[in-house]
């Protein structure tokens, strides 16, 4: 094995690092070892197919794709993507980011085997300042929806008549109403699934708290989407 080849599969190993660490510290499903895999696999795939193209076409004197195996890597990842991406009882979707660093792990083995250095770790880079710092400057300086995170509420009503009343308290309270479910309960109740959003500098306890104390309200189960 060339001194070169060691060297590609070198520099993929550690910018796939990179990205691991990122997801491994948000507690993702694809972290450290699945990034590293993918990173230096891709790389792998990606000098096979071309020295193989290479060697290939001096045997039998045809020229061939050096970067058809590469393309396989791009279409077989997708797979890999699909499985970190949830669907939740609640129709509320996660992942998404995952799939796409996998993608991009992919992307940058591919890259770096194909001797395109620099562009891979820029990219890198890129990806990094997207996923870590980009939303916090947008949410900083973008609309105040953006700056909102998503809760889930679940809550026993007493009376139907109070469902309205327990809205409007919640509004009160700086409480922004997304979606509504209502269930009729056999001990005459109603239970209310709701979807609101609220500061991301308020604790999700201290939402609790508020819809604890509204009238007619007698229990609360509540959970953070984001």
């Amino acid at each position: 094995m060339s001194s070169i080849i060691l060297m590609k599969l070198g520099i993929a190993g550690i910018l796939g690092l990179i990205l691991g660490i990122e997801r491994e510290m948000k507690k993702k499903p694809v972290g450290l070892k699945t990034s590293l895999v993918i990173s230096i696999v891709s790389c792998l795939l990606t000098i096979v197919s071309i020295e193989g193209a290479e060697i290939y076409a001096e045997s039998y004197s045809k020229p061939m794709d050096p970067y058809r195996l590469a393309a396989q890597v791009v279409s077989g990842i997708g797979f890999l993507g699909a499985g970190v991406i949830l669907r939740r009882g609640n129709d509320y979707i996660s992942g998404l980011t995952t799939a796409a660093m996998i993608w991009g792990a992919a992307g940058i083995g591919i890259a770096v085997g194909a001797g395109f250095y620099l562009e891979a770790t820029v990219v890198s880079i890129l990806i990094l300042v997207s996923v870590q710092f980009i939303p916090i400057i947008v949410k900083w300086i973008g609309p105040a929806a953006l700056r909102e995170k998503e809760i889930r509420i679940k809550m026993i009503v007493v009376s139907e008549k109070k469902l309205t009343t327990v809205l409007q308290e919640m509004n009160k309270k700086s409480i922004k109403v997304n979606k509504v479910k209502v269930k009729d309960l056999d001990d005459g109740n109603r239970k209310m699934d709701l979807i609101i959003f609220v500061s991301q500098k308020r604790y999700t306890t201290d939402v609790y708290y508020d819809v604890k104390e509204i009238e007619g309200v007698i229990n609360v189960e509540i959970e953070s989407l984001t």
